[in-house]
């Protein structure tokens, strides 16, 4: 078992009775899908009740976490503002963004209420503005 897998395994155990959200970001094909569709069915196996938002520069989807429905696209702009104003909206208690962290942010944004978790499919993690980093890669 990879490093990361069971960080977040064991994170998504302790709050098995919480509100949990998962945003994948869709801006790019760029991404390595295999490992992401792998956080996604570990999000299915273990916490089959979190809701998978899917986003870009805005929101593509929300629906239950499957990993076979993700849809990515080319244009690469991403924006986090909308997901995490949604996930505020939602009282979520924790969201986990599978992103490499380059999307924007709104300046205005400098916290969050709910515990946000950054999972970054990448060698390079960029700094984040809140919330814990996880890097998968």
């Amino acid at each position: 078992m990879l490093r990361w897998h069971k960080k977040v395994l064991s994170t998504l155990q302790q709050r098995q009775d919480k509100k949990v959200a998962l945003c994948v970001d869709t801006s790019t094909k760029e991404v390595p899908t295999i490992l992401i569709n792998n956080i996604v069915k570990l999000f299915e196996q273990v916490k089959p009740d979190t809701i998978m938002v899917q986003a870009d520069f805005k929101i593509r989807s929300i629906s239950p976490v499957k990993s076979d429905t993700i849809k990515y696209y080319t244009h690469g702009k991403s924006s986090y503002t909308l997901v995490l104003e949604w996930a505020q909206e939602e009282n979520m208690d924790t969201l986990f963004y599978i992103t490499d962290v380059t999307g924007f942010i709104s300046e205005e944004m400098t916290s969050v209420d709910y515990e946000m978790f950054w999972l970054v499919p990448d060698d390079f993690v960029p700094h984040v503005p809140f919330g814990k980093v996880i890097k998968v890669a």
